[in-house]
């Protein structure tokens, strides 16, 4: 029988996570589909009960569900448990486990971006979604000692700080206004920027003006695209990445979850270039439309 694993998100019709996770299955001999299932919240309860059928290997979840879906599970991960935020599903028989791949792939890119350099302590996140409950869950992991996360809704960014209180507390987690000088004082004073809200996914446009950035900075924008922060960025001397490791990485992680194989990078990373090469832009169906900022916040 050919099992089934499905994308659920408002909306999905671009997924890069499509062309790469097919594309393994396929490459290992595995027979399975992957599916993209647009689902709007009031039928996310309803399509979370479907995957407990015996043709389903599991699924991702992505916006706007990453936080909705964790009561509908009955087990979490410590990595989803922490960040609140699911974006994996597997099965253990009728039973669903949530997952958070994100955690993961978000320490690839940090790595890299971050190089022989002695990790730093303090960053300023822009983003207060799922993305950025992962970025500051990885951050805290990583010994962080001073965070501080802006969202244009800064009621969400003070949910995030509440949601992290006592994983935090050896440290100063903060919730800030979205003010372009509060922003570039904080910047002024701090190495790691992170770009967590899908400002610059569909046009040329930066969270923040150029002249707050530095070339001090070490700036990842978790889109997958030479998006305008990151070209100021670079233009300002700053080190920058892109968020298609974060993306391979935490798909990888999905794949063998479902399959308990190891996944073929190479090809994985082949395909989604192919696919962003195709015009593709989005993560696990992301909007790809102007609704998305407002979502990823």
């Amino acid at each position: 029988m050919t099992k089934r694993v499905v994308l659920i998100g408002h909306p999905v019709a671009h997924s890069l996570s499509g062309a790469m996770q097919q594309a393994a299955f396929d490459e290992l001999g595995i027979d399975a589909t992957y599916e993209l299932w647009d689902r709007p919240p009031i039928e996310l309860a309803d399509a979370i009960g479907e995957l407990r059928g015996d043709d389903y290997l599991g699924a991702n979840v992505t916006i706007p569900h990453k936080e909705r879906v964790v009561p509908m599970v009955d087990r979490l991960t410590e990595e989803a448990s922490f960040t609140g935020a699911v974006n994996t599903l597997t099965r253990e028989g009728k039973r669903l486990i949530g997952h958070n791949t994100d955690v993961a792939g978000f320490k690839v890119a940090l790595d890299k971006l971050v190089g022989r350099q002695k990790m730093p302590r303090q960053a300023v996140i822009l983003g207060a979604g799922g993305g950025g409950r992962a970025v500051v869950y990885g951050l805290i992991r990583e010994g962080f000692q001073r965070i501080v996360v802006f969202n244009r809704h800064l009621h969400r960014a003070e949910g995030l700080v509440k949601h992290f209180g006592r994983t935090a507390a050896h440290m100063e987690l903060r919730a800030m206004p979205w003010h372009e000088s509060i922003i570039e004082a904080e910047l002024a004073k701090t190495k790691v920027l992170i770009n967590a809200t899908s400002i610059g996914l569909t046009s040329d446009t930066s969270p923040i003006p150029a002249e707050a950035l530095h070339a001090e900075l070490l700036v990842l924008d978790l889109i997958y695209n030479r998006t305008r922060l990151l070209r100021d960025a670079e233009a300002a001397g700053a080190t920058v990445a892109d968020g298609e490791l974060m993306l391979l990485h935490q798909g990888a992680a999905a794949f063998t979850l479902w399959t308990g194989q190891p996944a073929p990078l190479d090809l994985m990373q082949t395909k989604l270039a192919e696919a962003r090469a195709g015009g593709l832009r989005s993560a696990e169906g992301e909007p790809t439309g102007e609704p998305a900022a407002a979502a990823a916040e």
